[in-house]
């Protein structure tokens, strides 16, 4: 198949998170999509946040944030968080937080996934800064667990595409990671 050059707007798909942190004692959320785990041992993400966001601000003054994994029932709620800035509308009613064991770090009860997480580095780019974090605990609703493991396919978890800016959810099971290609590597 032929390939066609398509320009450098181009984007894996990513999961859709609400990242946590406090600004002025209160609870804060914004919607992100640029997240990744970056780390095995220790266990570190990143999450890429743009500047003029006041999120960055409560990270920064904590040093600890959360990682809230919305459901796909929760689109529009998750939509709205990264519409509007805290810095003209409270977002802290939208949601019943809990806390782990780090100040600044609220997490959701309605996600069935979420993380506490310390700040280890902050990257400045252009024009995000990419907040890379120690998770220091994870939390998860029992419903979800499937021999003390998360199913990704009980949390319906929304996925960001771009840039068409879509949010979509999980397809079919495909296959066994780190099992699929091993016959490839014994030569058979």
């Amino acid at each position: 198949m032929k390939k066609i050059r398509i320009g450098t707007n181009v984007f894996l798909p990513m999961p859709v998170v609400l990242v946590g942190t406090e600004i002025g004692g209160r609870p804060n959320v914004l919607t992100a999509g640029w997240v990744s785990r970056v780390n095995a041992d220790p266990p570190l993400i990143a999450v890429s946040i743009n500047q003029i966001n006041a999120t960055p601000e409560g990270i920064r003054e904590n040093g600890t944030f959360s990682i809230n994994l919305p459901t796909a029932a929760m689109m529009g709620v998750a939509d709205y968080c990264g519409l509007v800035s805290c810095r003209y509308t409270d977002k802290s009613d939208l949601f019943e937080f809990f806390r782990g064991t780090l100040i600044g770090a609220p997490m959701i009860q309605n996600c069935p996934l979420t993380m506490e997480c310390r700040l280890i580095d902050t990257v400045e780019l252009p024009t995000h800064l990419l907040f890379i974090g120690e998770i220091v605990g994870g939390y998860a609703d029992e419903n979800i667990l499937n021999q003390k493991i998360p199913d990704i396919n009980a949390m319906k978890p929304l996925i960001l595409t771009m840039p068409d800016n879509a949010y979509r959810t999980l397809g079919e099971y495909a296959g066994k990671a780190w099992s699929e290609g091993t016959h490839l590597a014994r030569g058979t």
